[in-house]
């Protein structure tokens, strides 16, 4: 079990008087209400039948829509002071959609929780399609309606929700919506989900906001062995993992080889997707293993890895893993944030991590004490060698829809039952809220 943050033999280290503490959700994940908006690609592709592992959808999920007051109270209750949620697009095309988060915003507001939307999380209108390079200026349009409406109280904001997994598991391996299996050929999407954030950057700035990040997933790659072929693979993984999503906003630059790859002027794209930021946020779960390719399909993670792949994902031995599967690997964390300072220097704006959390069964939830107690810990260890972090996001407030494993992992640190749809605070939400007491 971890140790009591008021511990006075080993306390939770303390961290900045300014510090961001908060948890994050998505829209789709939560809202309900689906007959309130347009349908999105997850919409259509739950209805596909075993596309969801239980067969569920998020008509319902969580009912935020209609609970949002009670959950509100949840955060203020848990002592954030910040929520990070993601706004539907296909909501807002609906009469009345950014009704709901002027009223949602407000309520932040006056519980003193500062609002920090994501303005695409995986729920794209299912009449639009990232393949297509339209969609990118849509998707600017989009943030200028939404930023015109909420920006007199909202100043932090999130333009993309890790584009690496839309692209690899939407687009490349059909495992997430849209089912498309592409592979390589996903590349489009990439590169126009990054030409999105690039002109939704310009479109904030032009509606006079002054607090803009990213939410790219990143972890460290660990080679399965020394041997030439395991080193290969794990460095191409790395490059469309890590590099690949990190690089053109960074650095204004396609790693070698990939923007020939890519479709229309990439050069002059690069200009806009790497509009300045005044953040970088990173959502951090685990390494990965990764060897050279086995010659077999694989299942890893819930995710199953065709053998045409040029590398093979495989078990960290001799760590804990949470019930998805995923290695708990704390110090990866602080491995992770040293290398992104070391490798991109002073083109690395202040880092915020954006999502970091685990998957476990019932409210006693021990093992999420001790996942969140350790990797707190390794984040405060990267700030001590010289990495800036200024927040925290604990993934997620609420049990929700997870996607294509349905309601079956739960991430919360608010047990719903999907059958009434209470709300129960774990171990797990305590134990944070008398960490956040403790750093005063």
């Amino acid at each position: 079990m971890a140790n009591d943050p008021r511990d006075a033999a080993n306390p939770m280290p303390r961290f900045p008087a300014d510090f961001l503490w908060g948890v994050s959700t998505s829209a789709h994940q939560i809202e309900g209400a689906a007959e309130l908006r347009e349908p999105s690609v997850w919409d259509t592709f739950t209805a596909r039948p075993g596309s969801v592992k239980d067969g569920s959808t998020a008509t319902v999920a969580c009912d935020h829509y209609h609970r949002y007051p009670e959950d509100v109270a949840l955060l203020s209750g848990l002592g954030v002071n910040a929520y990070r949620f993601s706004i539907s697009w296909p909501r807002v095309n609906s009469p009345g959609g950014l009704d709901f988060y002027d009223r949602l915003v407000d309520e932040l507001c006056a519980a003193g929780v500062r609002p920090v939307p994501t303005l695409f999380h995986w729920d794209l209108p299912d009449r639009l399609d990232w393949l297509e390079r339209d969609t990118a200026g849509l998707f600017a349009e989009y943030t200028s309606v939404v930023a015109g409406r909420l920006g007199d109280r909202v100043q932090k904001w999130i333009t993309v929700n890790e584009p690496a997994e839309h692209t690899l598991l939407g687009h490349a391996l059909g495992t997430h919506a849209p089912g498309r299996k592409l592979l390589f050929d996903a590349l489009p999407a990439a590169h126009h989900q990054l030409l999105g954030h690039g002109l939704a950057v310009q479109a904030l700035r032009a509606a006079g906001v002054t607090d803009i990040g990213i939410a790219n997933s990143h972890g460290p790659t660990w080679p399965a062995s020394r041997e030439p072929a395991d080193l290969e693979a794990a460095a191409f993984y790395d490059v469309l993992l890590n590099r690949l999503f990190a690089e053109p906003v960074l650095l204004g630059e396609y790693p070698e080889g990939l923007g020939e790859l890519l479709p229309g002027d990439v050069q002059a794209d690069l200009k806009v997707i790497s509009e300045p930021l005044d953040w970088y946020g990173i959502n951090y779960y685990a390494p990965t293993k990764v060897g050279a390719p086995q010659g077999t399909e694989i299942e890893f993670g819930g995710i199953s890895m065709p053998a045409e792949l040029p590398f093979s994902v495989q078990q960290i031995e001799d760590v804990p893993v949470t019930d998805f599967g995923w290695p708990v690997v704390p110090e990866g964390l602080t491995e992770l944030l040293t290398t992104f300072r070391d490798r991109y220097g002073d083109r690395l704006p202040p880092i915020v991590i954006t999502e970091n959390g685990c998957s476990y069964p019932g409210v006693d939830d021990q093992e999420r004490v001790a996942y969140l107690d350790g990797h707190l810990r390794a984040l405060h260890r990267a700030m001590e060698a010289g990495v800036d972090v200024r927040g925290y996001f604990v993934w997620s407030l609420l049990d929700n829809f997870e996607w294509a494993e349905g309601y079956e992992r739960r991430f919360g640190l608010v047990h719903v039952d999907f059958e009434t749809l209470a709300r129960t605070p774990k171990a797990s939400y305590a134990w944070l809220r008398d960490v956040l007491r403790a750093q005063g």
